[in-house]
């Protein structure tokens, strides 16, 4: 990759007016104080706070194009996500974001389970344009994903070939890959 590794994190909250540095928060700081990788952090409670903060980005931020890993830490299981307790297909996402996530990989931490058809997959990427969605087959509570996830990150720094990325993720996390049940869509 010619440039930095830049990351939009969206995380669901229960109310976005209470203000809490999260595990994921602290997670972004190190990413960036370890290795360089720049990010931005929001909240949402609701649908429409998720879609009005990744249209800001879309539309706003004149730097979107670098941002290359949209990562959602949100509740949910298999083809759905869980905000403020009502559920939304990724279905419904893709339609949300059509053809908007040109070339980004959508990554959700292990908060939520990603079980997608082959059908799903294909139709969530055809509908947005993304690269690839990746996320964990395992829903352990009490361990997070975030180790893994920094490390997923961390290896867009050096290429940008996710399915690359993913062989070295397995090859240095093997047992962590397989207990959280690693998955890519592309």
């Amino acid at each position: 990759m010619d440039s930095d590794t830049f990351i939009f994190c969206l995380e669901a909250v229960a109310d976005v007016e209470i203000i809490t540095a999260t595990e994921v928060v602290k997670n972004l700081e190190l990413l960036a104080f370890e290795q360089g990788i720049t990010s931005i952090y929001k909240t949402c409670d609701t649908i429409e706070g998720l879609e009005e903060s990744l249209n800001a980005l879309l539309y706003e931020d004149h730097n979107f194009k670098d941002y290359e890993i949209i990562y959602l830490v949100v509740q949910g299981e298999g083809n759905n996500i869980c905000l403020n307790e009502y559920y939304y297909s990724l279905e419904e996402i893709a339609e949300l974001f059509e053809g908007k996530m040109k070339g980004k990989i959508l990554h959700f931490a292990n908060s939520k389970v990603l079980d997608l058809s082959d059908e799903e997959a294909q139709y969530f990427l055809d509908i947005t344009g993304a690269r690839a969605v990746s996320g964990y087959g395992a829903a352990l509570h009490k361990l997070t994903s975030s180790t893994l996830d920094k490390a997923f990150f961390s290896l867009f720094e050096e290429q940008d070939n996710v399915l690359e990325n993913v062989e070295e993720l397995y090859k240095k996390h093997y047992a962590l890959c397989q207990l959280l049940d690693f998955r890519l869509y592309y």
